[in-house]
């Protein structure tokens, strides 16, 4: 492959080096990684598509790419709102009739049953920038009654995409209060399910088929979706997680047995895509093009900017350092660095991680994007090893 003059083919040389200790040291079977930089573009495949067969990793392999799938759900919602279908600040209260009149807790650490009226209805904004008030609570293992009362009713944030119908998802969403007045506080990812349920009702059609009609089929995202079709279920990658009494890998997702083998129950707009490193590449390249895709636009250059820039003020921030740190805060649908903190962490840099082992960021002053697929699960918050090898490993290898 011909490097042009915004990588250096010698430090491409450490990218490849520092991602294969991870597969030769048994971290994963394999994994795919991209970098692409002024038109320019470096794919390292590694490895094998599981432990347990001889099938080698490929460039079109398909991944559980999670929460990778949030800033997709949040370009659905910004078509509709410049089809004007839906507005920022409008209630969401017609289309999501469980969310209308809402009670909030006065306390975190108090009964579910103890809540004051909601100050103001939930907008689409709200639950575009993660503030329209549940969502996940860190804290490990779980002591808040909400907790409990989100775990019961099959809401808590996980691993596991939810098994229920999405009238029944959000019937289940409304008989819980909020833990905090909408737009008062960020909390983890609830807003894009809900995000998604949205869209569904607004267009009148399954999320699939309207990120397919809007996303996939524009940009020729051929091999993503909510699940994985018979005719390509040999390019997808088993899916492992660390068993935490036996101190090994275990099956999340075994590929020859699937749970993507078949359409979800509910198409979960916060984390249930399987995807590709050149459907994702292209998804980006729109986003780094300001909305633009060859002579078509899926969105306007000032929703792209919208969305790429911080929606939080410092008191909604409150709570999420860990996974913000110091040196970011979240747009709609993904983190936005604020700071300069780290080689990767340029100010404007936008993107997010999925928790099955997943990474892919758009950096428009570097014009870069840089994608990372494994399928070991995240342990935490903080991003693993081989996350930080790549960035580390993607950033020192301009050539400039």
């Amino acid at each position: 492959m011909s490097i042009a003059t915004s990588l250096c083919r010698r430090r491409l040389g450490r990218l490849h080096d520092a991602l294969a200790r991870h597969v030769t040291g048994g971290d994963m079977p394999g994994l795919v990684a991209l970098v692409s930089r002024r038109g320019e573009t470096h794919v390292e495949v590694i490895g094998r598509q599981s432990f347990e067969t001889d099938a080698a990793m490929r460039r079109d392999t398909i991944f559980r790419i999670a929460s990778m799938t949030k800033p997709i759900t949040a370009v659905a919602a910004l078509i509709m709102v410049e089809q004007c279908r839906l507005r920022l600040d409008d209630p969401v209260d017609d289309l999501l009739p469980e969310l209308a009149d809402r009670r909030v807790l006065t306390s975190l650490e108090g009964a579910v049953e103890d809540t004051v009226p909601a100050r103001r209805p939930i907008s689409v904004r709200d639950l575009l920038t993660f503030t329209f008030g549940l969502g996940a609570v860190m804290v490990w293992p779980p002591r808040h009654p909400i907790q409990k009362a989100m775990a019961d009713a099959g809401l808590a944030p996980g691993p596991w995409q939810p098994e229920l119908s999405a009238d029944d998802f959000m019937r289940r969403l409304g008989s819980l209060p909020l833990i905090h007045h909408p737009g008062e506080r960020w909390l983890y990812h609830t807003g894009s399910d809900v995000l998604g349920v949205l869209i569904a009702r607004a267009s009148g059609q399954s999320l699939g088929d309207f990120l397919r009609d809007h996303l996939f089929e524009p940009l020729g995202m051929h091999d993503t979706g909510f699940h994985v079709p018979a005719d390509k279920l040999d390019r997808l990658a088993s899916a492992y997680m660390m068993d935490p009494q036996k101190k090994e890998l275990t099956f999340f997702d075994d590929a020859r047995n699937s749970r993507w083998a078949k359409p979800p129950v509910f198409a979960a707009g916060g984390s249930g895509l399987v995807s590709t490193a050149d459907d994702y590449l292209a998804f980006h390249r729109m986003l780094l093009n300001k909305g633009r895709h060859g002579t078509h636009w899926i969105l306007s250059r000032p929703a792209v900017e919208l969305m790429m820039s911080d929606q939080l003020t410092p008191e909604q921030r409150q709570g999420a350092e860990l996974f913000f740190g110091h040196g970011a805060s979240w747009g709609m649908g993904g983190a936005v660095v604020t700071r300069r903190t780290d080689l990767c962490t340029t100010p404007g840099r936008y993107g997010w991680d999925g928790g099955y082992g997943t990474s892919g960021h758009v950096d428009p002053a570097e014009d870069m994007i840089g994608i990372l697929l494994t399928q070991r699960m995240m342990e935490s918050p903080q991003p693993p090893r081989v996350f930080r090898d790549f960035w580390t490993s993607a950033y020192q290898s301009f050539d400039d």
